[in-house]
């Protein structure tokens, strides 16, 4: 037993994480809140979803940090989604939402049961990023609203919102602008004393002056009807289960995603292990218990997840911890939350999304020559089309580019360095050499059925220019295995080779690919034509030209 069980006091891990959870309650309380207002949904919507990611994660979880809970980005899916589904009718579309987050937590256990943890792979970095900063855009500005205290502001084409918001903007409401002013004000100063609760300083200075704020206009939250609802969620008729699976299946991609993102940055950060598989199925059940207490869908959250660990979190009992405190407020601070002026939770979601807003995120692509033009058509695809056509858009986007870079291959001439041991690029090195009587070739791309004809084609020509050669060696190096197009243009080459006298080995196979060939036994290509390790041993036995330059 140690000094602080036996003087009664909690163990230093277990004090962590008390403190950790009760001060993270007082941010995700309001945050929920106000995510329920970008998805167009009840405030009690997003307090019943924090309540289940927070209590499913927590006790079926296996990160230490992650927190649970609505996010802005699935908010404004959903909010879109949904719209597009009901036809904006407020009455329908909340119906439908509580079974449409049901499926998407029957998606994320689809996923787990089969071990599809490399879901969030789909969606590349850049994609990501841009996805998230155009994603930010579109929720700071239909908060603006909000915060002027002028009418909402609906769809998703920027353009339309800016020209929309400027013909509001002369009915702004100076106090609605000006409590907005002073909160985002005060939570960017208590950004450097982190400390200090920005969140619960900027919502208590609204409640305090709420009942002046509300005789001039200044809208509040209002009443908040928070006993679960267990009545079996509304499904989608018969026209809209291909849209709602739709929509789920996008949720589940984006949550991840994001989810995954954060879950693994921290792991990365501690030293802790990742279970993708065992997290979707956590992220299920999650979301089937959010729907079935008519909330919103959840996922881990960067913010949250980042605020936890700076809170000093040790284990998930942060979380459940988180909770409780949040049930503990709801059960004797409700009467006040109510009275939350909704300017200041517009100013709360502006400041959680500005941190996505950074132009510096983009930086590394700028400086690497890479992925510039994926990560602009993500954002321009969710500024023009809209939050969810916007990222599959730019996740299709991706893979063509993928693609096409994989279709329309490079291939290296391979000469000997310095009459050493290594063969490089002759384009590249000047110093290099070609070995006569001998072409080497290497594909820089992995070969497959898209671009196998032209990597062979480009071979034939480099063959057509040497009226020398005896030999070809092929370098399969950047080819872990061969599909059957592969192997039948490979065919055609050698059969092409064959009638010109010249023979082919092939360097460097991966077992895979090696197998593939074996399988194929081509007259022309004998097995102890693919037993080279190296591109120097096929060189060496190629011919005796060859040799004589070693």
């Amino acid at each position: 037993m140690n000094a602080d069980a036996a003087a009664g006091r909690p163990a230093p891990g277990i004090a962590a994480d008390l403190l950790a959870g009760l001060a993270i309650a007082g941010l995700l309380l309001p945050e929920a809140v106000a995510y329920a207002g970008i998805a167009g949904l009840p405030p009690q919507a997003g307090v019943m979803a924090l309540f289940a990611g927070l209590v499913c994660y927590g006790a079926l979880g296996r990160s230490r940090y992650a927190i649970v809970s609505a996010t802005s980005s699935s908010a404004a899916v959903l909010a879109a989604g949904t719209l597009a589904l009901e036809g904006g009718d407020p009455a329908s579309r909340a119906a439908i939402v509580a079974g449409l987050v049901v499926l998407t937590g029957l998606c994320f256990l689809l996923a787990g049961a089969l071990r599809l943890g490399g879901l969030s792979h789909l969606i590349a970095r850049p994609v990501l990023r841009g996805y998230t900063f155009g994603l930010a855009c579109v929720i700071a500005l239909k908060q603006l609203p909000t915060l002027l205290g002028v009418p909402a502001l609906h769809g998703d084409f920027v353009p339309a919102l800016l020209v929309d918001l400027l013909g509001d903007i002369g009915g702004t409401r100076p106090a609605a602008l000006g409590i907005g002013a002073i909160a985002l004000l005060l939570l960017f100063l208590c950004e450097r004393w982190r400390r200090l609760p920005g969140s619960l300083l900027a919502i208590a200075l609204g409640i305090a002056g709420s009942d002046w704020l509300a005789r001039h206009g200044v809208a509040l939250v209002g009443a908040m009807r928070l006993a679960p609802q267990w009545a079996w969620p509304s499904w989608p008729s018969s026209g809209q289960w291909l849209p709602s699976v739709e929509l789920a299946a996008a949720l589940v991609l984006i949550l991840y995603a994001e989810s995954y993102g954060s879950i693994r940055n921290f792991a990365l950060k501690h030293g802790d292990a990742v279970n993708l598989n065992r997290d979707l199925a956590v992220f299920g059940v999650a979301n089937v218990v959010a729907g079935l207490l008519h909330g919103m869908p959840v996922g881990a959250g960067y913010s949250a997840t980042s605020a936890n660990e700076a809170a000093g979190a040790r284990s998930r009992l942060a979380g459940l911890v988180a909770a409780g405190g949040v049930l503990l407020m709801v059960l004797f601070l409700l009467p006040w939350i109510e009275r939350i002026p909704m300017p200041v939770l517009a100013a709360i979601v502006i400041h959680a999304v500005s941190k996505s807003l950074r132009l510096s995120a983009f930086s590394p692509y700028l400086r690497w020559h890479r992925d510039r033009l994926v990560a602009l058509a993500a954002v321009l695809a969710v500024l023009s089309l809209g939050i969810l056509n916007g990222l599959l858009f730019a996740i299709a986007f991706s893979l063509i580019m993928l693609l096409r870079r994989l279709a329309t291959p490079r291939l290296s001439v391979l000469g000997r360095l310095d009459g050493g041991h290594d063969f490089v690029d002759l384009a590249a090195h000047a110093q290099a050499r070609e070995v006569p009587g001998v072409l080497i070739v290497r594909p820089e791309e992995p070969l497959f059925f898209a671009n196998a004809e032209a990597v062979f084609a480009q071979v034939r020509h480099r063959v057509a220019d040497r009226s020398d050669l005896r030999e070809v060696v092929l370098s399969l190096e950047e080819s872990p295995d061969l599909d059957g197009t592969v192997l039948e243009s490979l065919g055609d080459f050698v059969a092409w080779l064959d009638a010109r006298s010249i023979a082919l080995r092939v360097a460097r196979l991966k077992d895979h690919a090696r197998t593939a060939l074996e399988r194929m036994a081509l007259p022309q290509l004998p097995p102890q034509a693919l037993e080279y390790w190296s591109v120097e041993d096929a060189v060496l036995a190629a011919t005796p030209a060859a040799k004589e330059t070693t």
